[in-house]
C-alpha cells in the first residue's frame, strides 16, 4: 500500500520522536556501591532490587568455619554493566551471573561484580556467590557496646544482626529498604538444631550432618535473617487463634526459666493481632539461646531471638516489632524510632491490658524520672545519629510521643491509626513523614507542633 505525502511526513515525525526517546535512554552504567543511608552510606546497593535469597550454609562449630553458597534473584532497576554486593571479611572463591562465571573485584566490604554482558533494566537476573571463612561478630557503641552478628556459643552460634551484620555471614544488599523472600538451608553437625525464619520445610540427616531447610515467604530485611544453631528443646503448636508457633529454648537455661516463653509468645501474638492488625507472617515463636556475651534481644522475623530467658515485657516488645520493624520496615536507619518507640509503647499497652499500669502513668513516670538537664533530652529522636541510634531516648521518648499523640487525638482515632499504618505499609518501608501524614489524615488534626516537641526537639517538652 502506498503512503500519501502527509502520511509519509507523519511517519517521519513518529520516527524522529522514537529516536529522541531512544537517545534519551540512559546508557548502561555501574550500580552504586551503597544506597546513601546517612548512617551506613555503603550498605545496600544501587541498580537492582533483590527479590529472593537462596542461602546454603554449612557451619562447623568446632573450628568456627562457615562455607556458603548464596543465590540472589534480583531485578535490574537500570541497565547494569556491573553491580555491588556487601560481604564482610569472608573470602569469595567464585561468582556466577545467570549461570555464567563473572569477574569480580574487592574493596573492603564491597564486592564489585562484572557480568559478561549488560543486564537490561527491568529484567530479572541471578547472581551466585561461593564463599567461606570464619565469620566475626561486630562490636562498637552502636548496639549497647555489645557484640552482635554471628556470635559463637558453647554449642553452636547465635545470629542477631541489627543493624549491619547480615553481611558478616552472607553476601547481600544489606539494607532494610531492599527486602526479599528467603530459602535458608543450614548444614550442621547431627545432634544440633538449626533455627531460622519462616516455616520449617524439611530436615534430614546426611552422614554425620543434619540439613535443615527454612522458608520465609514474606519480604524480609537482611538484618532480620538468622541461622542460629545449637542444642534446643523445641515446642510447636498453635496460638489460641490458630497461628503456628515454634519455640526453641537452650536446655542449659531450663532451670532459670521463670517466664513461660511459649505461653507469653502465644498470648502476645494474638493480642497484638487485635490491636495492630492481622499477624503478618506464617509463624510466630522464639529462639532462646545461652549467649551471655550478647546483652540484647532481636526481633528476628517470625521468631525473636533472646540471648537468655527474658522478661514478659521484653517478649511482648520483640513481638510488637513483627508489625513495627519487620513487616513495616524503616526506609532509612534514622527512622529507627518507628521501630523502637512503637515496640516500647507496646510494652506500656501490655501493662495496661494486664491491668498493672496505664500507659498514661508509665508516660508520666518516664517523663518525671528525667530532669530537664538530663542528656536523655539532647537526642533528636527523629534522627538520633548512628552511634546513638539505640539510645534509651529513641525507645522511651518515642513511646512518649505516641502517648502524647493518643491523648491529643483520642483513643478512637489512635487505635484506628495503628492498624491503618501496618496495613498501608505491610511488607514495605516507611518514614517519619509518612506516619505524621497518616496520623493527620485519620485524626483530622494538624500535628506538626506535637511531633516537633517530642521527636524533633532537643529540649524537655513542657507538659
Amino acid at each position: 500500500m502506498a503512503l500519501s505525502r502527509s502520511a509519509r511526513l507523519g511517519a517521519l515525525a513518529v520516527s524522529a520522536a522514537s529516536f529522541l526517546v531512544i537517545a534519551a535512554s540512559p546508557a548502561p552504567s555501574a550500580g552504586a556501591p551503597g544506597i546513601g543511608d546517612s548512617y551506613f552510606p555503603q550498605l545496600g546497593n544501587g541498580g537492582f532490587d533483590a527479590r529472593h535469597y537462596a542461602l546454603d550454609v554449612a557451619y562447623d562449630p568446632a573450628g568456627g568455619r562457615l562455607d556458603g553458597r548464596t543465590t540472589i534473584t534480583a531485578r535490574a532497576t537500570q541497565s547494569l554493566t556491573s553491580f555491588d554486593l556487601d560481604l564482610q571479611k569472608l573470602q569469595v572463591t567464585r561468582i556466577e551471573v545467570n549461570g555464567r562465571r563473572a569477574a569480580f573485584t574487592r574493596d573492603g566490604d564491597e564486592i564489585r561484580i562484572t557480568p559478561r554482558g549488560v543486564l537490561p533494566r527491568g529484567r530479572d537476573f541471578t547472581v551466585t556467590v561461593t564463599y567461606g571463612g570464619v565469620p566475626e561478630p561486630l562490636s562498637g557503641p552502636i548496639v549497647f557496646g555489645s557484640q552482635y552478628g554471628w556470635m559463637k556459643t558453647a554449642d553452636g552460634v547465635f545470629v542477631a544482626c541489627e543493624p549491619n551484620a547480615a553481611s558478616t555471614w552472607f553476601p547481600s544488599s544489606d539494607h532494610p529498604s531492599d527486602k526479599a523472600t528467603y530459602d535458608i538451608r543450614i548444614k550442621a553437625p547431627k545432634g544440633l538444631t538449626a533455627v531460622s525464619n519462616g516455616r520449617l520445610v524439611s530436615t534430614y540427616d546426611k552422614g554425620d550432618k543434619t540439613i535443615t531447610h527454612w522458608r520465609e515467604s514474606r519480604p524480609m530485611a537482611t538484618y532480620l535473617a538468622t541461622a542460629t544453631i545449637g542444642k534446643f528443646d523445641v515446642r510447636t503448636g498453635k496460638t489460641p487463634s490458630g497461628i503456628p508457633i515454634y519455640v526453641a529454648i537452650d536446655p542449659a537455661l531450663a532451670n532459670s526459666n521463670t517466664v513461660d516463653v511459649y505461653a507469653v509468645t502465644a498470648a502476645a501474638t494474638d493480642y497484638w493481632s487485635k490491636i495492630f492488625g492481622p499477624y503478618p507472617f506464617e509463624e510466630t515463636g522464639a529462639i532462646v539461646d545461652d549467649m551471655p556475651e550478647a546483652g540484647f534481644s532481636l526481633e528476628v522475623q517470625s521468631k525473636p531471638a533472646y540471648s537468655a530467658v527474658r522478661s514478659e515485657s521484653t517478649i511482648v516488645h520483640e513481638l510488637a516489632h513483627q508489625w513495627f520493624g519487620d513487616s513495616v520496615s524503616v526506609e532509612r536507619w534514622k527512622d529507627i524510632w518507628l521501630n523502637e518507640g512503637f515496640a516500647t509503647y507496646a510494652q506500656w499497652l501490655w501493662a495496661e491490658h494486664k491491668g498493672t499500669s496505664t500507659a498514661h502513668d508509665q508516660f508520666l513516670a518516664a517523663y518525671n524520672s528525667r530532669p530537664a538537664d538530663n542528656p536523655f533530652w539532647k537526642i533528636e529522636v527523629a534522627d538520633p545519629q548512628r552511634d546513638t541510634m539505640f539510645a534509651s531516648a529513641v525507645y522511651q521518648r518515642g513511646a512518649m510521643a505516641l502517648q502524647a499523640l493518643r491523648e491529643r487525638i483520642g483513643d478512637t482515632a489512635f487505635f484506628r491509626l495503628l492498624p491503618a499504618w501496618t496495613k498501608l505499609h505491610r511488607y514495605g518501608n516507611a518514614n517519619t513523614a509518612d506516619f505524621i501524614r497518616l496520623a493527620e489524615k485519620i485524626s483530622g488534626q494538624q500535628l506538626d507542633d506535637l511531633f516537633q516537641k517530642w521527636i524533633y526537639s532537643t529540649e524537655r517538652p513542657v507538659l
